[in-house]
C-alpha cells in the first residue's frame, strides 16, 4: 500500500504545506502534516473494526497559524517549561521570549511548530511506512547554535505509531523535543476523557511551584490525586482539594518514570471501555508530562467545527524533565557539538 501524498494548502506567509498519508492493513491511518511536523489525524478501529479518529484537529490550515497552536505538533527546541525564560550556557546567558508569565513555555513563539519542515517518505521492507521530517534551527528561539533535526513517523502492521527524534548541533545547546498530540481514543472530540482509566509508570512526580516551575525534589503519588500506578479514572482525582490542580483545573505534571533512561520501556497505558480501545505509551525518555486539556482559547474548534470543551483530550508529553537547563540532579545535559540525539516514543493500540 503506498504512501499517499496531498496539498493541504498555502501559509499566510508563503510557503506550501503537504500531508503524508500512512496506513496499515488493519485500518489504522496516520495524517501527518509538514507544517509543524505535526500528526494531524490517527484513524485507529474500535472493537468492531471501524477506524475513528483519536486526535484533536482543525479543519483549515489557518487555524493551526493561530497563536503559536501546538495540536499534534512536535515541540522544540525546548518543550516545557524554562524558568525566566532564560539560561546560561558557556558562561553566557540567552534570554528567550517570555510567553507564560515570566517563563518559556515550548520555545514560543517562533517553535517547531510554528515551521513548515520538508520530508521524504518510504516504505520500508518490513511492511511499514514511514515518512522523515526535516527542519534546520538556526537560533530561533535565541538559543545558541544552529541544530539539525530529524523526525521520522513510522506506523507498523502491529499497529504501533512511532516518532523518532534525531538532532545535531554546531555549539553546545539546550535541547528537548515532544510531541504535543491531544488524544481521545473515544473517536469523538465531544467526549470527556474523564471516565477513560489510565494507569502510569511512575512513584514520583517532579515537584512544582509557581508558574509550574520544578522546585528540584521529587514528590511521591502514593496517597495523592496523581497516583496512577494502578488503573483509575482520569478524572477521579482532577477536581481534587490539592493547589496544582486547582490552580490549573486539571492535570498538568511531569512523571518520573521507572525503567532506566535511555531504553525503551512502558510508560502509560490508557483505556476506554465503550469503544474498546486501548493505548500504550513506551519511550525512552525520562519524563511524561500528563496533561488534561484544562483549557482552550476562546474560539477553538475541532475537527467537526465545534468549540473544544476542557478534558475533551489528554496529552501524554514524553521529555526532559520541565526547566531541566536549571536543575544538575534531573537526567539531563545539553546537546553539544558532535554528539547525535536520538530518542523514540511509540504508541500502540488494540482493542478489547
Amino acid at each position: 500500500m503506498s504512501i499517499e501524498k496531498k496539498t493541504v494548502g498555502c501559509l499566510a506567509g508563503g510557503g506550501v504545506v503537504t500531508s503524508y498519508v500512512l496506513r496499515n492493513k488493519n485500518g489504522m491511518e496516520a495524517v501527518i502534516m509538514t507544517y509543524g511536523c505535526r500528526l494531524a489525524r490517527l484513524y485507529v478501529p474500535d472493537r468492531y473494526g471501524k477506524p475513528e479518529n483519536v486526535v484533536l484537529g482543525h479543519r483549515t490550515l489557518s487555524e493551526y497559524e493561530k497563536g503559536e497552536d501546538v495540536f499534534g505538533a512536535v515541540i522544540g527546541r525546548f518543550a516545557n517549561r524554562i524558568a525566566k525564560a532564560e539560561v546560561e550556557v558557556g558562561g553566557a546567558v540567552y534570554r528567550m521570549n517570555k510567553n507564560d508569565g515570566e517563563n518559556s513555555l515550548h520555545s514560543a513563539p517562533g517553535g517547531y511548530q510554528s515551521k513548515n519542515w520538508r520530508a521524504v517518505s518510504r516504505e520500508e521492507s518490513c511492511g511499514s511506512q514511514a515518512v522523515t521530517f526535516y527542519y534546520f534551527d538556526r537560533g530561533e528561539s535565541r538559543l545558541p547554535g544552529c541544530v539539525k533535526v530529524y523526525v521520522t513517523y513510522r506506523l507498523t502492521d502491529g499497529n504501533e505509531l512511532s516518532i523518532s527524534y534525531e538532532a545535531e548541533t554546531d555549539a553546545e545547546t539546550p535541547f528537548n523535543p515532544t510531541n504535543h498530540s491531544y488524544f481521545n481514543i473515544t473517536g469523538s472530540e465531544g467526549k470527556s476523557i474523564c471516565p477513560l482509566e489510565a494507569k502510569i509508570y511512575a512513584d514520583y512526580i517532579t515537584e512544582a511551584g509557581s508558574g509550574l516551575i520544578p522546585t528540584g525534589k521529587l514528590m511521591p503519588v502514593g496517597g495523592t490525586p496523581y497516583d496512577f500506578s494502578t488503573y483509575k479514572a482520569i478524572g477521579g482525582g482532577i477536581s481534587a482539594d490539592e493547589y496544582l490542580l486547582k490552580a490549573c483545573g486539571g492535570y498538568d505534571v511531569n512523571y518520573v518514570l521507572k525503567g532506566t533512561y535511555g531504553r525503551v520501556r512502558k510508560a502509560a497505558e490508557i483505556t476506554d471501555k465503550e469503544s474498546g480501545r486501548v493505548m500504550q505509551v513506551f519511550t525512552d525518555m525520562p519524563g511524561m508530562q500528563l496533561y488534561t486539556a484544562n483549557s482552550f482559547p476562546a474560539g477553538t474548534l475541532g475537527v467537526g467545527g465545534k468549540p473544544l470543551k476542557p478534558h475533551c483530550a489528554v496529552c501524554l508529553e514524553t521529555q526532559f524533565f520541565p526547566d531541566s537547563v536549571h536543575h544538575p540532579s534531573f537526567p539531563y545535559e545539553n546537546l553539544k557539538p558532535g554528539n547525535r540525539f536520538r530518542s523514540e516514543t511509540v504508541y500502540r493500540f488494540s482493542a478489547v
